[in-house]
């Protein structure tokens, strides 16, 4: 990026993507060991925990911290779903699980108790339930925005913050990339956690499905956001996602390993000039592997 570049305000944009959230915070290493930070940031869904995190400690120091915590996550951490709880979806409740293992990850882990103490500015979008609006946290309790902008339908209960009930971004406007600019940001750096590009079969199981569905929508939404930006002034720059990329965003066993191979792709792209070569998206387009068969999307 040039020197005079500058001036313009910069924003980090998390999207969703469940266990996938592990390559977000391989990006965010390899920006800090390339000096590269953010005046803002705005999150989503998964994507809401890591910026929150990274807004509270911005430095690789505090990187490292949330990389530890991400390799030693087990699913049953944030969804733990067991025969009590399915019976339970069944007899009595519209969702799954209760978010308490999510809110004792964040209150034990997150520097900050409100959104507004975090060092940088950070932004959470969450979707109002009743209206599918796009609703921003910018204040307040920060583990409830977190939860709120996570809180998967069926998977997880809506959270009421104040007079709406809040669910996951996703839902609204997952890449939140709308949300940044109307915070004034002219440049943005898009960290997406991808889609599982080269799956054979649908993942197993009910959750699994849902999340994997998610993160194909937060793909064409993403790229849809982005192409409303041309012929503006906005800057962007897309990290590459990791391709060919596996598994299920449900699927906590292998975050080591998605952390290790974000941080080499992006300090690839970076020492190939990626961020010299602003606006460019087709790393993000649906596409297929192998002996997949290719569907026109």
């Amino acid at each position: 990026m040039a020197a005079d570049d500058a001036r313009l305000r910069t924003a980090l944009v998390l999207a969703g993507g469940g266990s996938f959230g592990a390559i977000q915070v391989g990006m965010l290493h390899s920006l800090a060991t390339h000096g590269i930070a953010a005046d803002m940031v705005v999150g989503s869904s998964v994507g809401s925990l890591n910026g929150a995190y990274y807004a509270g400690n911005p430095t690789l120091e505090g990187i490292e911290r949330l990389e530890a915590i991400w390799r030693a996550l087990r699913r049953s951490d944030v969804f733990p779903v067991n025969w009590a709880a399915m019976l339970g979806f069944l007899v009595r409740r519209n969702f799954l699980v209760e978010p308490h293992g999510l809110r004792m990850l964040i209150e034990s882990n997150l520097a900050y108790r409100n959104l507004e103490d975090a060092k940088i500015p950070i932004h959470i979008v969450a979707t109002n339930i009743l209206t599918g609006g796009t609703v921003v946290l910018s204040e307040g309790s920060a583990a409830k925005a977190i939860i709120a902008s996570a809180a998967i339908p069926a998977v997880f209960p809506p959270v009421r913050f104040e007079h709406v009930y809040l669910v996951d971004g996703a839902v609204s406007s997952n890449t939140a990339v709308k949300v940044a600019v109307d915070q004034g940001a002219r440049r943005l750096i898009i960290l997406p956690t991808g889609y599982a590009c080269a799956l054979l079969k649908p993942p197993a199981g009910a959750v699994a499905s849902a999340l994997h569905a998610l993160t194909l929508l937060i793909a064409r939404q993403m790229l849809s956001e982005l192409k409303e930006l041309d012929g503006s002034s906005i800057e962007y720059f897309v990290l590459p996602p990791l391709c060919p990329l596996a598994g299920s965003p449900y699927d906590f066993s292998q975050t080591g390993a998605l952390i290790d191979r974000a941080i080499k792709s992006t300090d690839a792209w970076i020492a190939d000039g990626g961020f010299e070569k602003p606006n460019v998206r087709a790393q993000l387009s649906i596409h297929t592997h192998g002996n997949q068969r290719s569907v026109r999307t």
